[in-house]
């Protein structure tokens, strides 16, 4: 019945934005409604609920473990996290030819996309805008991340964790400084103000566990959902928006039953195509086992014949080690007699330069000597000199004075 719920509110959609455009002004363009409420989920004039109307250029506001998924009018899915702030900026969508444009801004919290009509028409036509530059999506099925430091994004890509059954797409992830293409399933992509975007790397458990987190209270409210009346009321909404869209019972039952054989469809091209895989793969492991034991044959017959072709160079390489080995011995004998004979030659001029020297230094030392002999009688010749002199000198004044008297 989910499905089924699901499947008819994308009818609604598609039938009735013209006349829903007729109704609504221009200032209050409808875009989607609210699929699901977990927690306070609030615009700036209103608080919203499931079933409540989404209009462009409005701000929704998902509060502490609170959490929102938006439908919008091209079967578009937007999962608003806890503690968040987006907004839908642009919203063109024509319902004839799939064509349109979308983009959205989040100034905080977490933001879970998967594409819709318009991105099946034009990959390149779905925008967010981030605080350190912009997500472009390639029809996929991405998530990012907004705090006060950075901004991360994650693509979750096709597979099991497409919900939708999607093609294969990628995120790019840029700003002025430079630009990272996320194009493998939980690749992740971090930018910050001001520099480029990380380079995509696996994300890890821990950050995975962050990504799920913000997203943990969206899941809650889908497993509780809304009460059997509630989703009675929700039903019978669909309904006569489907009959104003000019439709008939008959015809609504022909589309349900039409989209229950599509889904069925699907799921058995699913199980083909991962039967047709495992074959692959098993056939690939088989091919790769012979290719292994053919290697392993030609290695060892390689390896005989290499082994062989050793012994004879190991055999040739010793002789020739063992040549030389003489070689060099006789060689390092001669040169250690004639360092010898030079070392020998050696000290024996260093003797005799030092008997040299020696020689020439007691030689000085006796002149020196001699020298200061000389020198010491010449002094004390004149000291005797000098004492004479001052000694005849004091006689005659004696002299002198014994006259006088």
């Amino acid at each position: 019945m989910k499905k089924i719920l699901s499947f008819l509110v994308g009818l609604i959609f598609t039938f009735s934005a013209a006349t829903a455009a007729e109704k609504v002004n221009v200032e209050k363009q409808l875009i989607g409604i609210i699929g699901a409420v977990s927690g306070t989920i609030k615009t700036n004039t209103r608080e919203l609920k499931t079933g409540d109307k989404i209009y462009l250029n409005e701000t929704i506001l998902a509060g502490k473990d609170s959490g929102t998924q938006i439908l919008l009018l091209d079967q578009s899915t937007f999962s608003i996290g806890s503690d968040s702030e987006v907004v839908m900026d642009t919203f063109i969508y024509d319902p004839a030819t799939n064509e349109g444009k979308i983009v959205a801004s989040v100034k905080q919290g977490s933001l879970k996309v998967i594409s819709g009509l318009i991105s099946k028409k034009n990959p390149d036509s779905l925008t967010v805008e981030v605080p350190e530059g912009t997500l472009g999506s390639r029809g996929t099925e991405f998530q990012t991340m907004v705090s006060k430091t950075q901004t991360s994004t994650l693509l979750i890509g096709p597979g099991k964790n497409n919900t939708l059954g999607l093609r294969p797409g990628a995120v790019l992830v840029g700003n002025a400084q430079g630009s990272t293409l996320l194009n493998n399933p939980y690749s992740i992509s971090t930018m910050k103000k001001g520099k480029a975007p990380g380079q995509a790397r696996k994300i890890t458990k821990k950050q995975l566990k962050k990504f799920k987190k913000k997203m943990k209270t969206l899941k809650v409210a889908k497993l509780t959902g809304a009460s059997k009346d509630e989703k009675k009321e929700i039903r019978k909404k669909i309904r006569k928006e489907l009959k104003d869209a000019g439709l008939d019972k008959e015809e609504i039952k022909v589309l349900i039953k039409d989209n229950i054989k599509k889904d069925k469809e699907k799921k058995i091209a699913k199980k083909k195509a991962i039967a047709k895989k495992k074959k692959a793969k098993a056939e690939k492991k088989k091919a790769q086992a012979k290719n292994k034991k053919d290697k392993k044959k030609k290695a060892k017959a390689k390896n005989k014949k290499g082994k062989k072709k050793k012994a004879v160079k190991k055999k040739s390489t010793k002789k020739k080690k063992a040549v030389k080995k003489k070689s060099t011995k006789k060689k390092k004998a001669v040169k250690k007699k004639s360092t010898k004979k030079k070392k020998a030659v050696k000290k024996k001029k260093v003797k005799k330069k030092k008997v040299v020297k020696k020689k020439k230094a007691v030689k000085k030392k006796k002149v020196v000597k001699k020298k200061k002999a000389v020198k010491k009688k010449k002094v004390k010749k004149k000291k005797k000199v000098v004492k004479k002199k001052v000694a005849k000198k004091k006689k005659k004044a004696k002299n002198k004075r014994r006259r006088k008297k």
